[in-house]
């Protein structure tokens, strides 16, 4: 956590050398104008009583996000220097989709977008560029999938984000359910099979699942892939900072998933996630530059002022927020993708706070932890006294409340399990539902590695309370 009162001094700095640049391009004609058609509110006093009101909204109601306390969603807050280059840049306002919306911002993109590709591994010729999110990154990887294979389905675990559903429909494209074992994760033995009796074209791989945080076993799936002649397209939009931990505390097989990120056909990062941005900042590498050739379209009035590649002629996007790739430029120069330092050291942070929740959850009588962390997920329930799955949801449900309401509060989330799934991890419970709900904590912070003692206590207190 930083105070925000501290970076008003580089406010005032960027603030001032943005107005001296405006002031470079200073008319009589436009300052005459603009003084008899103001910017309507624009006046200190209106803008005093929306500001006023806004603030009195934006913090009432609001969770305390940028706390340790809070581990319930994947939120946290974006870097300083990510703050001070988007501020900086909203006040250009460049639009990325062609070189003449935004010429410094775009050379930015690229030069953002390579440092994310060195981290992949993916060749110097690799194809990239931002998005508004991972939402839009998957659509565009498997708008690429549909094109090469028109018609053939993608392959998607049950486990994977709900998007590649939702973008595959948007697409007309059929996806085909891939087998995986107990935890989630697609299964190499059954995957052979499946590839041999479908007609897949691409499977998605996911490297940190949302729900659990699972990853994949990328490094056997892909030859198995490879012999089948299918794709493989990674979706880290939430793990795939992980790149950069170390072994430990990566496991050894995790470390060797993300090792294979560098075979993959395309890959999508989020890094308005670990990548300390603020919200929106996705990002799609493709490993072969010749996919380029199906964004090809044609426009009568961008693209004119450079025959260098424009970032609108590789995205389905067309105005994209040339602040977010300033903002991410920034924050790379300060805080570099390296595994001994920069990004590294953060993502380790994150990881071993799952690592040391888990451990005092399994030395707890009063909980159970449900899976074992691969990443920053930690899940777990509180134990009921009756042992089936209605009993664990209500219970579950009833500490996630109570929680909140502590006067020291832990915010967490839930997360709904099917409950032949659970109950192969523990038969003693009996499957009185079709689904059961657990609790689930997000580590995603650095300062989360030094507050899990809290985090534990509290969250003991909350299944106190409950059970009184």
């Amino acid at each position: 956590m930083y105070d925000p009162r501290s970076l008003l001094p580089l406010v005032r700095r960027l603030s001032d050398h943005i107005a001296d640049w405006q002031d470079t391009h200073a008319d009589a004609t436009v300052a005459e104008a603009a003084s008899e058609r103001p910017f309507a509110g624009y006046d200190v006093e209106a803008l005093e009583e929306t500001l006023t009101g806004y603030l009195d909204r934006l913090t009432g109601d609001n969770y305390p996000f940028f706390h340790p306390r809070y581990a319930g969603q994947m939120l946290k807050p974006p870097h300083p220097a990510a703050l001070l280059g988007y501020w900086a840049a909203q006040l250009i306002n460049p639009n990325n989709h062609a070189l003449d919306g935004g010429p410094p911002t775009s050379i930015m993109e690229k030069e953002a977008v390579d440092l994310l590709r060195r981290m992949v591994g993916f060749p110097e010729d690799a194809l990239g560029h931002l998005t508004s999110g991972g939402t839009v990154a998957n659509l565009e990887a498997l708008f690429v999938a549909r094109e090469i294979h028109p018609d053939a389905s993608i392959g998607v675990a049950p486990s994977a984000h709900y998007t590649h559903s939702r973008m595959s429909h948007v697409l007309r494209v059929d996806t085909t359910p891939l087998p995986t074992d107990t935890a989630g994760r697609i299964d190499p033995e059954v995957l052979d099979q499946t590839l041999a009796n479908e007609d897949i074209g691409t499977i998605v791989c996911t490297l940190g699942t949302t729900g659990l945080g699972v990853v994949d076993p990328l490094h056997k799936l892909l030859p198995i892939c490879r012999a089948h002649g299918v794709r493989v397209h990674v979706d880290g939009a939430y793990g795939g900072f992980f790149r950069l931990a170390a072994s430990p505390p990566l496991s050894s097989s995790t470390e060797a998933a993300f090792s294979a990120l560098s075979e993959a056909d395309s890959v999508v990062i989020d890094p308005h996630k670990h990548g300390l941005q603020p919200y929106g900042c996705g990002s799609v590498l493709f490993r072969d530059p010749a996919v380029g050739r199906f964004y090809a379209h044609d426009s009568p009035y961008t693209y004119f002022t450079s025959d260098d590649l424009h970032l609108g002629e590789i995205s389905l996007e067309c105005s994209r927020a040339g602040a977010a790739a300033g903002a991410l430029w920034c924050t790379l120069q300060a805080v570099p993708l390296r595994q001994d330092t920069g990004l590294g050291p953060i993502v380790n942070a994150c990881l071993s706070a799952a690592r040391s929740w888990a451990a005092r959850i399994h030395k707890s009588t009063e909980l159970t932890a449900y899976i074992e962390p691969e990443t920053d997920i930690v899940s777990f329930f509180p134990v009921p006294e009756a042992q089936h799955t209605e009993a664990v949801s209500a219970y579950s449900t009833l500490v996630f409340e109570q929680a909140m309401r502590q006067d020291d509060p832990v915010f967490l989330s839930l997360y709904n399990v099917p409950s032949k799934q659970f109950t192969t991890y523990y038969p003693a419970y009996a499957a009185t539902t079709d689904t059961v709900t657990i609790l689930r904590s997000v580590l995603m912070k650095p300062t989360h590695e030094a507050y899990v003692d809290r985090l534990h206590t509290q969250v003991l207190q909350a299944v106190a309370e409950v059970s009184r």
